[in-house]
This record gives C-alpha cells, sequence and structure tokens, in this order.
C-alpha cells in the first residue's frame, strides 16, 4: 500500500465499522477489535513481510550466531505516578516482557522522551531516576535515546518510547500460534491489579488497603521456565485489554478454544471490589507484572510449582485448558455451573493505562 493508496474501509468488518471513525478515538490504542482491524487494514499492508506476520510480542530475528528478539512500545499513562509505578517502570519492564515472552533474555533498550513545555525538570528527573533502578533490576542497559519537546498544550507532560533487542536461545520456540488442544492455561498471579490501581488514584477510591500496580520484570520467571521447552508453547503478558484478550489474540492465531474456569482465575479482593464499583470486569483489566503460560499437560504441575518458588508467581494457578472445540473463542465456566462466552472488546476499558 503506497504512501498515497487509501485502504479499502468497506472491507473493515467491526460491529461499527471503521469507516464511520474519520479520526483516531482512544479505542483505537485499547487492545480491542478496533486495534486489530487498524492493524490489519493499515499497518500490515502497508509493512508486510513473514517476520511482522507472526504477531507476537516481539520478533525474533536471525543473527549471525543466534537469533535475536526485538520490540518496541510506547507509554501514555496518566497520572504518571501510581501506587507501585511510574510511566518509568512501565517503560522499562512493558518492553523487557515482551522479549521475555519469546523465550528471550533481554540486553539492550533504547529510551526515547517526547516532552510538554513546562513540564517539571523535577518530574523528568523522577521519571528518569525510577527508569535506571527498573533497568537494573531486568539486568538491561539503555544504551540508546532521544528527546523531543512540544509546545505547551500539545502533550500531556511526558510521553516515552522504548525498544529492546534480546537474544533468543538456538532451538527454543515459543509463540502464540503454538498453543495445542490438551494444554494447560496458567497464570503468574492476581489479575487486574496495575488496572485497579490506575483507576483508584483516578476516581479517588479508597479501600482498607491500598491497590498496588502489578508493575514488575518478568524475565527472571521466565529464565526458571525455559528448562520445560519443549513443553511451554506459549507465553504472555496479559497487558492491554487484560486476561481476556490475551487468550482470544493466542487461541485465534492458534486456531484453538480455551476454557477458563472462572473460579480458579486469582483476583485480590480489593481489585474485586474496584472492578464492582466501576462496573468493569478483571478479566478485561491491564496487568505489568503477570504472565500467562500454556503448556503441555505433562509438566502442567511443575511449571506451577516452579512458578510458585519464583517471587513473581507465588499466587500462580491453574485457570483453563485449551481445546479444539469452538476455534479461536474464549469460554469460561461459572461458579453457578454455566458457560458464558467472554469477547473481544470493541475498544477498551481503561484508557491511557501503560
Amino acid at each position: 500500500m503506497s504512501a498515497m493508496t487509501k485502504p479499502d474501509l468497506s472491507l473493515w468488518s467491526c460491529p461499527l465499522p471503521l469507516r464511520d471513525y474519520p479520526s483516531i478515538v482512544l479505542g483505537h490504542g485499547g487492545g480491542g477489535q478496533l486495534t486489530s482491524e487498524l492493524i490489519e487494514h493499515i499497518f500490515v499492508p502497508a509493512f508486510r513481510n513473514t517476520t511482522l506476520e507472526t504477531m507476537a510480542d516481539s520478533s525474533v530475528l536471525p543473527a549471525p550466531a543466534g537469533r535475536l528478539a526485538f520490540s518496541t512500545d510506547s507509554y501514555v499513562v496518566q497520572p504518571l505516578f501510581f501506587p507501585g509505578g511510574s510511566i518509568g517502570d512501565l517503560a522499562v519492564y512493558g518492553t523487557v516482557n515482551d522479549l521475555a515472552m519469546s523465550g528471550a533474555t533481554p540486553l539492550y533498550l533504547s529510551a526515547g522522551f517526547i516532552l510538554e513545555e513546562g513540564f517539571p525538570l523535577s518530574h523528568l528527573a523522577a521519571i528518569v531516576d525510577r527508569m535506571a533502578v527498573a533497568a537494573r533490576a531486568a539486568g538491561v542497559q539503555i544504551v540508546t535515546g532521544d528527546t523531543k519537546v512540544v509546545e505547551k498544550g500539545h502533550g500531556d507532560g511526558c510521553y516515552i518510547n522504548t525498544a529492546g533487542i534480546g537474544v533468543v536461545p538456538d532451538g527454543l520456540h515459543i509463540g502464540p500460534a503454538l498453543a495445542r488442544p490438551g494444554d494447560v492455561v496458567i497464570v503468574s498471579g492476581t489479575i487486574g491489579d496495575h488496572g485497579m490501581a490506575i483507576m483508584s488514584v483516578r476516581e479517588g477510591l479508597e479501600f482498607e488497603t491500598v491497590i498496588q500496580s502489578d508493575t514488575a520484570a518478568l524475565n527472571s520467571l521466565v529464565a526458571s521456565l525455559l528448562p520445560f521447552a519443549p513443553h511451554l508453547h506459549v507465553l504472555r503478558d496479559p497487558t492491554r485489554g487484560g486476561l481476556a484478550s490475551s487468550l482470544l489474540e493466542i487461541a485465534g492465531q492458534s486456531r484453538v478454544g480455551i476454557v477458563l474456569n472462572e473460579c480458579s482465575v486469582p483476583v485480590l479482593p480489593d481489585v474485586q471490589a474496584a472492578c464492582d464499583l466501576l462496573g468493569m470486569d478483571p478479566l478485561y483489566v491491564p496487568n505489568e507484572g503477570k504472565l500467562v503460560a500454556i503448556v503441555d499437560p505433562l509438566v502442567a504441575e511443575s511449571v506451577l510449582a516452579r512458578m510458585r518458588e519464583h517471587e513473581h508467581g507465588h499466587r500462580a494457578a491453574i485457570i483453563g485448558t485449551v481445546t479444539e472445540q469452538h476455534v479461536g473463542m474464549l469460554a469460561a465456566k461459572t461458579a453457578i455451573g454455566g458457560t458464558r462466552i467472554i469477547p473481544l472488546q470493541i475498544g477498551e476499558q481503561i484508557p491511557r493505562i501503560c
């Protein structure tokens, strides 16, 4: 698709056709159907190549020795500082985690800052300090970067873009298209913590304890699971769109169905209470320090035990299975013995979350 060629919007199939959106809306960045159609009809046709079309969290690239994983992400979270983290922590951990989900050892990051005129230098220094601490904790180096400043009123304080490079061991293949019927779905801990930490600040919600973001680097947790390869089929960090959106993407790319046991999905009581107050489903609430692993049933209990030994996995739980039925769909067995279908959201419940 050349720069002057207009996309054929008549092919776009969102329930509210995207041809009815002449401009970008917040939902285009939410990880739901609007995001999927934007990628499918704008970005992929323009940039099409076999590496891009894997649609994984990071792209695995050939190198003179071994393989490289390469990923990039941008961060626009508001507020910039929140219980348990900041935009600086997210910028490091988010890219580190995307690399780790392909089994890579993250090594190097870039950092690009877009700053609004008038943004306090003390705030910038605090963000940069948080990034430095996060990089040391994750075992990566920030080796290149860029800074741009826009006029006052044309930004929102601070946006950050990071890109990362890691090394993938020879013979290791983990990806969203590799789930198989019979596989077991494991989550590394409680879901929804990050999204509700953000929303509790935005909405002024108060609970018995402060809801803390789960922001964390997961590369060491992933490294502890790699001995279970090749029985370790899929890893995914359920960020935008939450657990439900990540599992739906995996189901679609692997051409399988996934069934959750809703009662087995771990949710902190305060997070559930916040979701209830705001009318949200924790399955769709973003996470920044959790992963989903889809593994062969032969190693499921061993993987679960290994996760629980790690500081970022002590609340890990088996939450579902992969099936050959209802391909591309996610279903949940409810507490009353019924089954509900969990759809992909059109936009997002919580904008500006990362």
